[in-house]
């Protein structure tokens, strides 16, 4: 279905994000354009990120295409300057910011003999550093409004170890350890830090419906089917939104029941 399509049977739920301004951080392709389109639907300024600018431009003239009030900034968080340019240009349009989307990640996961020490640094630096860098960048735009809301995309991989899963799952168990720390810290400034833990999502790269590989992954899910990135843009959306006021410090998982599984259809332990 193409972006136009998919904007249209989103249905508007939170009027209070009118005009306010949301960063998602590689925003360019899947989960992150989800929750962009998301967030764009509901009327918010939204700003892309990405590290690709054919993919960024891309997608900012998809949401232009719509009456979306939409810029977009390319940097490449492995670079030690990342961040730091990214904000840059977001100070240079925009005094405030009411939402940070912390989604931009290396995905790779592998078996522990395979892990190079180049891998585990560079996920180190892009899973962890730069989203905990992007937080302190974000914090004194929020501060001035008194409100404001950080929102971490973790993975079930965070909780429940993926077998070959090394070095994504331990980043993202740090990425949820970093969330309930710094949901303490900012309480009483109005900020609100929670963490959404996608499962299996559909994206460019996977196969279609009746492939052979889809199929049998969808019978491991509880709710046998993969998620869409609209999906867990509607979670963010809700966790970002006045009806999530009270709601600081935690982790929500969006995986079709994965993480409640002990083990998936026949297959008891």
């Amino acid at each position: 279905m193409i972006i136009s399509e998919l904007y249209g049977t989103i249905r508007p739920r939170y009027p209070e994000f009118k005009d306010r301004v949301a960063l998602v951080t590689g925003s360019s392709m899947g989960i992150g354009k989800g929750i962009a389109l998301r967030l764009a639907r509901e009327g918010m300024q939204i700003i892309i990120h990405g590290r690709e600018q054919d993919e960024v431009s891309k997608t900012v003239a998809e949401l232009q295409s719509l009456g979306v009030r939409v810029q977009g900034f390319c940097s490449d968080f492995a670079e030690p300057d990342g961040v730091d340019r990214l904000f840059d240009a977001v100070r240079a349009h925009h005094d405030g910011l009411y939402l940070l989307v912390n989604n931009a990640a290396d995905l790779r996961r592998t078996h522990i003999d395979e892990v190079s020490i180049s891998m585990l640094d560079n996920q180190m630096h892009v899973n962890v550093r730069a989203q905990f860098l992007c937080c302190m960048q974000a914090v004194p735009m929020m501060r001035p409004q008194k409100t404001g809301a950080i929102i971490n995309i973790s993975s079930v991989g965070g909780q429940r170890a993926h077998w070959r899963g090394l070095p994504y799952d331990v980043t993202k168990g740090a990425l949820e350890a970093m969330t309930r720390a710094m949901s303490l810290e900012l309480a009483r400034d109005g900020i609100r830090v929670n963490a959404v833990a996608p499962g299996a999502i559909r994206s460019s790269k996977t196969p279609p419906p009746n492939h052979e590989t889809v199929i049998e992954r969808e019978e491991r899910i509880p709710m046998g089917r993969i998620g869409s990135a609209l999906e867990v843009g509607a979670v963010v959306a809700f966790l970002a939104s006045d009806d999530a006021s009270y709601i600081t410090g935690q982790v929500l998982n969006v995986d079709g029941g994965i993480t409640a599984q002990l083990s998936p259809p026949g297959q008891p332990i």
